[in-house]
């Protein structure tokens, strides 16, 4: 790619200049006490944000968090991100209380070198997400007045086609902030020769989710391994009772044809922790894969899966691992995702952790982020680029 990046940016000099960064801050808020229950994408971007403010840029961040229709909503507030950054950067961060009115126009203004403001979401005006170009392109003219070289280091978005990752860029001198390119980097990795034995773990809900990520990687991987909920899809696939589990009906036929387009290579579970009910609380035990009751619903998979799978990675050279394995959410259902984890950490391999619900399941459990090459915080924009989609935000920056 021929993208400038940061460091050409600090080689030009920022002190005094202001410069617009486009962060991805969307965490996740506890909805009875609006605490950030999960900082991590706050921390990825701090490197590119001390690296500017310790050159004496005037920094303004901007970010989206959760899906607001286009209006102000103070479930989705930015406000509790600002003061979490300000702890995390040990300096204040000025917040304003609007994108582009005359809160955001005071604070950018009043920024003194070194100093840093961010935002209100994004998504409190329609522009950010508008399918009417010229309405996008007027809030990213707005947007673009802020700064005077923008910065993207908001991977998670970069798969959008929304006013502050791909219309901006076309309006300022634009560069790649530390975590964009070191995502593209890593994912780069993945699509091109990765070192062999190279191990694909899939989980999460949906085989419709990631049925294009299966059909990309699949002639390129040497074993590709599948929990979590799409697993049942694929149980059935097979042929197998199971109950009342997450079934997508019409994917079955293509998780078949799927398995015998790569015979041996689809490893699946041999054993899954089936309950009475979706509850933390609910009668729970581990039953064969191929005899789950009718009336029950897998949950996790099971120990000997957990083993089986730990013993598929364990001589890997490359690992890739997107979507928790259950309900790591619930204590009962959280062993497959941990045992797994811990395997692929434990592998010696090159490990990248696919975003979303991997990343968070990483740190809800408790585990050594250290102990993974890399996490990634793209979540989809991470799995469309192993796709081999073109990513808005990414070609804007190639422009």
């Amino acid at each position: 790619m021929s993208i400038r990046t940061l460091d050409d940016l600090l080689a030009e000099g920022v002190s005094g200049r202001r410069v617009l960064v486009r962060a991805d801050l969307n965490v996740p808020l506890d909805k009875q006490t609006g605490e950030i229950t999960d900082d991590g994408r706050i921390r990825a971007v701090l490197p590119t944000l001390s690296a500017l403010t310790g050159a004496g840029a005037k920094v303004t961040v901007c970010s989206h968090l959760g899906r607001p229709k286009g209006e102000p909503d103070p479930q989705f507030s930015l406000r509790a991100v600002a003061d979490r950054l300000g702890e995390l950067l040990g300096a204040p961060v000025h917040f304003a209380t609007d994108t582009v009115g005359d809160s955001a126009r005071s604070t950018v203004e009043a920024l003194g070198d070194g100093a840093v403001a961010l935002l209100e979401n994004l998504r409190f005006n329609a522009g950010e997400t508008s399918k009417d170009e010229a309405e996008r392109k007027s809030f990213a003219d707005q947007l673009a007045g802020f700064g005077e070289a923008y910065v993207d280091d908001a991977f998670g978005a970069v798969h959008r086609k929304h006013a502050s990752v791909y219309d901006v860029p076309a309006r300022l001198p634009h560069y790649a902030g530390r975590l964009v390119l070191r995502e593209v980097e890593v994912l780069s990795a993945l699509t091109g020769e990765p070192e062999r034995p190279y191990v694909v773990v899939l989980g999460g809900s949906k085989v419709s989710d990631k049925l294009a990520v299966i059909e990309a990687l699949l002639p390129k991987v040497d074993r590709l391994l599948i929990g979590g909920g799409m697993c049942f899809t694929f149980l059935k696939a097979q042929g197998h009772e199971v109950g009342t589990s997450l079934l997508e009906k019409d994917m079955v036929e293509t998780c078949r044809n799927l398995m015998e387009r790569a015979p041996g290579k689809i490893m699946l579970p041999v054993d899954v922790v089936a309950a009475d009910a979706f509850a933390p609380d609910a009668a729970h035990d581990t039953v064969r894969a191929d005899g789950i009751p009718s009336h029950r619903l897998g949950l996790d998979i099971g120990p000997e899966t957990v083993a089986g799978f730990a013993a598929a990675v364990k001589g890997a050279k490359t690992i890739f691992w997107n979507g928790p394995m259950g309900v790591f959410e619930m204590a009962p259902f959280a062993h497959g995702t941990r045992g797994v984890a811990e395997a692929i950490a434990g592998s010696g391999a090159f490990t990248v952790v696919g975003g979303g619900d991997s990343a968070a399941a990483v740190r809800a459990l408790g585990l050594d982020e250290s102990s993974f090459g890399h996490i990634s915080t793209g979540g989809g924009a991470s799995l469309e680029y192993l796709e081999g989609k073109t990513l808005p935000g990414i070609a804007a920056l190639e422009n």
